[in-house]
């Protein structure tokens, strides 16, 4: 059965389930897109390591499988969402040590967190893109605010006011701003050093 390859385009707050994201996932040769609901946990890890700037001050749960990993020289080769039933997805991470390949079961979630991390493909197969892929405009549908880069993209991991914290960055300077980057990276608000990063950027 042939493969497609898909590449991730963008992560939203589930307006369907509560506490819950939405992975919008697309083909790389065409126009179909992927919507995978997963928990507010794998859509930060995801958005983590798609950001290129924030690093967590301790290492995520999928950071420590990376880096187990490249310890015991094991390497990622692919993911594949292999399974759909009853609107679970079923995936696997296809692994190669010395050689050996093997295949290892996984939550899709996990399973993307982990190939972002590793750099790998992430394919589907042909059937499942006939019955769970849809056509849409994705800033439409979804409220995905999309760059290129992905640089914009943050999850709201903890409740505070984000709106009352950016007016109050045009009152600091350069220093205190990079001040409070670190502090926010250290406190794990990644939404808040997302926006404090771009402020930073838009004096530069």
């Amino acid at each position: 059965m042939s493969l497609i390859k898909l590449t991730i385009k963008g992560i939203s707050y589930s307006q369907t389930q509560s506490g819950a994201y939405a992975l919008v996932l697309s083909e790389m040769e065409g126009n179909r897109t992927l919507p995978i609901i997963i928990g507010a946990f794998e859509a930060q890890s995801i958005a983590i390591a798609l950001e290129k700037e924030i690093r967590p001050p301790r290492p995520l749960t999928h950071d420590l499988f990376k880096t187990f990993s490249d310890r015991f020289s094991i390497n990622i080769k692919e993911v594949i969402i292999h399974k759909l039933v009853d609107g679970v997805f079923f995936s696997s991470l296809v692994c190669e040590k010395d050689g050996v390949e093997e295949t290892i079961d996984t939550r899709t979630s996990d399973a993307i967190a982990i190939a972002v991390r590793f750099k790998a493909p992430i394919f589907t197969h042909e059937n499942i893109l006939d019955k769970a892929g849809i056509y849409l405009k994705l800033e439409e549908e979804l409220a995905i605010n999309e760059t290129s880069d992905l640089e914009k993209e943050t999850i709201e991991i903890e409740d505070f006011n984000i709106n009352e914290a950016k007016n109050s960055f045009s009152d600091l300077s350069v220093s205190e701003l990079n001040e409070q980057l670190s502090k926010a990276v250290e406190d794990e608000n990644y939404e808040l050093a997302a926006k404090i990063r771009d402020e930073i950027s838009k004096r530069s």
